[in-house]
């Protein structure tokens, strides 16, 4: 059996996707340029909208800094790719980036990174919605999902940590559902400890970006509000502490 490695934890850093890649995105969904998940691809020609797995795809950017950001809370321990239904982690000691698999009380359900050294501590899933047609429909759909993928982990794993971030077009978001959007994640990202309800996650964080710039709003959701994504990291990381400072492999 291979020997899981100590490392010791560190202040998590912000989550920051990378703006320039996020940017080359919203030159696909403005319909100014090829998707940068295809080499070579020929322009896109809709306007204001991903297709199916550009959406898909788009994800990937928030996936990655999330992985980053916790691998270093870690103590630094490898990001590793995966597109598996392994249950188990391909080395001891990973944070996995990509698809990995959970058996939960509901259901399996695939996560876009997770930490399971020894079954899963920290899982994580990127929401995304491709234009304003989508938001409007679909987004109470995402909210039903966000609560199913919390409570199938919960119900089996009560001391795991789950974190959502969903990312929209700025564009797309009218006002009026923007605010009905941010009361019910607000509510949804509010799990307090072990012992609170299993539909809810440890964190969420909501995140409207420009795709002319790639920018995420700096103004929305509003400071104090537990959807930042620029305060996700001061959210996590003391859930995190709590349920597993000093046990293995943190016991240094």
């Amino acid at each position: 059996m291979a020997k899981i490695l100590k490392s010791a934890l560190q202040p998590m850093p912000q989550i920051q996707p990378d703006t320039n890649l996020l940017q080359t995105w919203g030159t696909c969904w403005l319909g100014t340029g090829g998707s940068p998940s295809k080499a070579g691809a020929p322009t896109i020609k809709a306007v204001s909208c991903f297709d199916k797995k550009q959406g898909m795809d788009f994800g990937k950017a928030f996936d990655r800094a999330f992985a980053v950001a916790t691998a270093e809370m870690l103590g630094g321990v490898p990001v590793v790719e995966r597109d598996s239904d392994d249950l188990i982690p391909p080395q001891p000691n990973v944070m996995e980036v990509g698809k990995t698999r959970i058996v939960g009380g509901i259901r399996p359900q695939n996560y876009d990174a997770a930490y399971r050294p020894d079954g899963p501590r920290i899982v994580f899933d990127s929401k995304t919605l491709n234009d304003a047609k989508s938001v409007r429909k679909n987004w109470q759909n995402m909210v039903n999902d966000l609560a199913t993928e919390a409570a199938t982990v919960h119900i089996r794993f009560p001391y795991c940590i789950v974190a959502f971030i969903v990312a929209l077009p700025a564009p797309a978001v009218l006002a009026p559902q923007r605010r009905d959007i941010v009361r019910t994640l607000e509510r949804l990202g509010n799990r307090k400890d072990e012992l609170d309800q299993s539909h809810l996650a440890e964190a969420i964080a909501l995140a409207l970006w420009d795709p002319a710039t790639g920018q995420v709003d700096p103004d929305v959701p509003g400071v104090g509000s537990n959807l930042r994504l620029d305060t996700m990291h001061e959210r996590l990381y003391p859930h995190y502490v709590d349920r597993y400072k000093n046990l293995p492999p943190h016991d240094i």
